[in-house]
């Protein structure tokens, strides 16, 4: 498998695809179930074949455009993000559990696009079980109600995903309804009859999930291989799709030609359709929903750190405390992970740390959240050192000299440089 990975991103017209994408974009290598750092960026062919060297199946990149992306962070708010991006695409995500019910919803937006002017749209196959529909940032008006249309991201696209799923559903349940019976329908993608049919018959967003994206939203780049998969996540022509077979995106019969998300002639030409959408979305009171976007890690396996490399604040809140022991359950639980620890030890760690509490969180609490972070299938971070409403809030922030003159930014940065220190002073 590695070596079939290996080839596939050693192709000099696969990495030009990739880093001509990435420009200006966040991208996160994608492990067998997990993400990368971020933020990171692809910049040059080296940078995607250390990725691959260190375990990396798939890129994942921001639909948000940033001058900078390095400079992104954990706990930006919203007024930050809009400083620093400089654009953001369209993209449209059908999720079904049935690869023809895609290929309708692939078509019937399509026909939507065409119906409102848009032609610089542009679509790929996931590499999973359906397509992505994508308009890049230049078709935009450059403002919209008078602002900078850079900054009115995720709540122009939300309300813009909520018009399309009104504007095709009619269309969408004939198209749908032609492929197969609702009993047969329901069986296709997994849900009961009573689940996929309303009062109008069936509804096809009770088939199809088409959710609305977060702040720093990540979607699959072109050319990547889908990282469950090894399927190549391969841009298409429209009239490619009803011929379209999952095979024809195997590695070895895929051909970089198509390109998705680029600038076509016409600019400006989704104009129409963002005018239509912010009328429609004023009319029917949409309101603009809070996405929050799981920045995911990569899960290392680490051999298990002990607690004489922890960092003063871990050290601190492991004595047990007065305040800010819910937010303590949730640093201590991430950073033992990603020391390496099992969560049976992690268990027994809390219920010793607990008893120092005063008064003690209840015990059911800590199985709740031991049972919810056991259940994920990656690391996620403990905050990092300079979060407002974490370790200076609580009390617990003491830095010592490898805290200062190493500019930790995460305490799980912190062993790893005490460890690094010991090996030089040996």
């Amino acid at each position: 498998m590695r070596e079939k990975i290996w080839d596939w991103y050693s192709r000099e017209k696969v990495q030009k695809a990739l880093i001509e994408i990435s420009k200006n974009r966040e991208v996160v290598p994608v492990f067998s179930n997990s993400f990368g750092k971020r933020p990171d960026v692809l910049q040059f062919p080296g940078d995607i074949m250390q990725a691959v060297a260190e375990g990396a199946i798939a890129f994942h990149a921001s639909l948000e455009r940033w001058k900078n992306p390095m400079q992104l962070k954990a706990g930006m708010n919203k007024e930050e993000l809009d400083e620093l991006r400089i654009g953001w695409d369209i993209l449209i995500d059908p999720d079904v559990n049935d690869f023809e019910i895609a290929k309708a919803v692939t078509k019937v937006i399509i026909e939507a696009f065409k119906d409102h002017g848009v032609k610089s749209y542009s679509v790929k196959y996931t590499g999973g079980k359906g397509f992505h529909l994508a308009i890049p940032f230049e078709a935009l008006p450059e403002k919209i109600n008078l602002k900078p249309s850079r900054i009115l991201y995720p709540e122009v696209l939300q309300k813009l995903i909520e018009y399309l799923k009104w504007y095709v559903r009619e269309s969408l349940r004939e198209e749908i309804l032609s492929l197969d019976n609702p009993i047969n329908l329901s069986k296709r993608v997994g849900k009961s009859l009573e689940e996929i049919v309303g009062e109008e018959g069936i509804e096809p967003f009770k088939l199809i999930n088409m959710d609305i994206f977060g702040l720093r939203h990540l979607f699959r780049l072109p050319y990547s291989l889908h990282e469950k998969t090894l399927l190549v996540s391969v841009p298409l022509k429209p009239e490619r799709i009803d011929k379209f077979k999952k095979e024809d995106a195997l590695p070895e019969k895929v051909k970089v030609e198509e390109k998705f998300l680029t600038k076509k002639s016409r600019i400006h030409d989704a104009e129409a359709l963002i005018i239509e959408a912010l009328d429609w979305a004023a009319k029917h009171k949409i309101e603009v929903k809070e996405v929050v976007e799981e920045l995911r890690v990569v899960r290392k396996r680490v051999k298990k750190i002990p607690e004489n490399f922890f960092p003063p604040c871990i050290k601190t809140i492991l004595k047990g405390l007065p305040d800010g022991r819910k937010r303590s359950v949730f640093i201590l639980i991430n950073f033992l992970r990603n020391m390496g620890w099992s969560m049976e030890e992690i268990s027994k760690k809390l219920e010793e740390w607990n008893e120092k509490n005063y008064p003690p969180l209840r015990a059911n609490y800590l199985r709740t959240q031991l049972r919810w972070h056991a259940r994920q299938e990656r690391n996620l971070l403990p905050p990092n050192c300079n979060h407002e409403n974490f370790y200076v809030s609580i009390g617990v922030c003491n830095p010592d000299e490898i805290c200062k003159n190493k500019s930790i930014k995460n305490p799980i940065n912190y062993p790893f440089k005490k460890l690094k220190l010991k090996k030089i002073r040996k």
